[in-house]
């Protein structure tokens, strides 16, 4: 344990970089020793419209000097205002607000055992995820999770959750039973890989939802707010969901989340039923709308989908050409390289040249820049990963 490790009156559960970050403009990050990072990781698909944007900003501090906070037990007009921005983009009808992914999926996955259990009369329970899925900490989320590292030491685990591999479907048909209740998916299992799931499979996990009476929830948590290319990820593939969850770029960095489901899904969580203190406050919801709007107004879903484009088109000519890198992937910019061996060597020498990205598994690099990235920042970005790689593949043959 370091000298610093020590002196913190913090849990140790993060395995922190050596690095305080101090401030942040656009793309640029900088730490409290004047080093200056191309940030290519947004704070794990967070700061979707760069650090500190113009607009954000100015709501946030319009609201600060209104009103902080009040109980969900008062009509809250900014709420009333994100979610009919919320709804009217997408083919949800209600929202929930909330603090975290985390919390988005545990509504989530109370809403569809609500809806079973108090409107259907089935007594449905049973949640079916896939292998490699990445859905919270919290203990149903962590349980829902297709990664035992996630699980360690925290057993008994809830009930009521069944993992199967992704695109098996022989595999799922045959985990639905009289007890499921619903399927949850991710369009990119991003903390599982940055693994792209394929259209006709999701579309037949639709059709199996329809024929056995099961809710559809995805886990937009990474991939919403127009980081794919698309406002939603779901947009790419042709399909609605009966329920879907947002949280990471809804608020630029404030801590906000929300859970969006259909219409007919409002007669489960009545007075009572569910609730958060901090969810959709007047702050929260001041970032969120402020957000959405530039998100919107700005058309940065197609942005995000020419950038990734030229990014991926860069990453195959310039690094994927490279022994050491297996496949460039990815949908928008949500993009991941995996490689042969491990890369976070490759990480920590990135940071030392003023690069930050991050991994997804062992093997993979995963770059999420912000949506307003420039061409020339992509450059710079591409051609020092490709030295990076480099210079670590000749390190090791030496």
């Amino acid at each position: 344990m370091s000298a610093s490790e020590q002196a913190s009156s913090l849990f140790q559960n993060y395995a922190r970089y050596p690095i305080s970050l101090v401030k942040g403009q656009g793309s640029w990050l900088w730490d409290d020793k004047g080093n200056k990072y191309l940030d290519f990781m947004c704070g794990i698909a967070v700061t979707n419209l760069g650090h500190a944007p113009k607009k954000v900003t100015e709501k946030l501090k319009a609201q600060l000097d209104e009103l902080w906070h009040v109980s969900n037990l008062f009509h809250i007009p900014n709420q009333e205002r994100a979610a009919s921005l919320l709804t009217a983009n997408s083919c949800a009808d209600a929202v929930f607000f909330c603090n975290s992914g985390a919390e988005a999926n545990e509504a989530a996955i109370k809403l569809a055992r609500r809806y079973h259990q108090k409107v259907k009369g089935s007594g449905r329970f049973e949640i079916i995820t896939f292998h490699q899925s990445f859905h919270g900490r919290t203990l149903a989320t962590l349980t829902a999770t297709g990664q035992d590292k996630v699980k360690d030491g925290f057993l008994p685990l809830p009930a009521g959750f069944k993992s199967v591999p992704l695109h098996d479907l022989d595999a799922l048909k045959a985990a639905i039973g009289p007890n499921t209740a619903a399927i949850m998916i991710e369009m990119v299992l991003a903390e599982g890989g940055v693994l792209v799931v394929q259209p006709d499979f999701l579309k037949a996990v639709k059709a199996l939802c329809e024929q056995h009476g099961l809710l559809l929830i995805l886990d937009e948590v990474q991939t919403g707010m127009g980081r794919t290319g698309k406002l939603f990820a779901y947009e790419h593939y042709g399909i609605e969901p009966d329920i879907f969850t947002l949280a990471k770029g809804i608020a630029s960095g404030f801590p906000a989340g929300a859970m969006l489901g259909k219409g007919y899904l409002k007669d489960a969580f009545t007075p009572g039923s569910h609730g958060s203190t901090f969810g959709g406050t007047p702050i929260a919801t001041a970032a969120m709308i402020a957000t959405i709007e530039t998100i919107l107004e700005d058309q940065l879903p197609q942005r995000a989908a020419d950038m990734g484009e030229y990014l991926i088109q860069q990453l195959n000519e310039k690094v994927a050409v490279h022994p050491f890198v297996n496949e460039v992937r990815g949908l928008g910019l949500l993009i991941g390289i995996e490689c042969k061996e491990p890369v976070n060597d490759i990480v920590l020498e990135g940071q030392k040249r003023g690069l930050l990205f991050v991994t997804a598994g062992p093997n993979v690099i995963r770059l999420l820049p912000n949506l307003y990235i420039s061409k020339e920042e992509i450059d710079q970005a591409v051609g020092m990963i490709a030295e990076l790689i480099h210079d670590h593949t000749a390190v090791n043959k030496a």
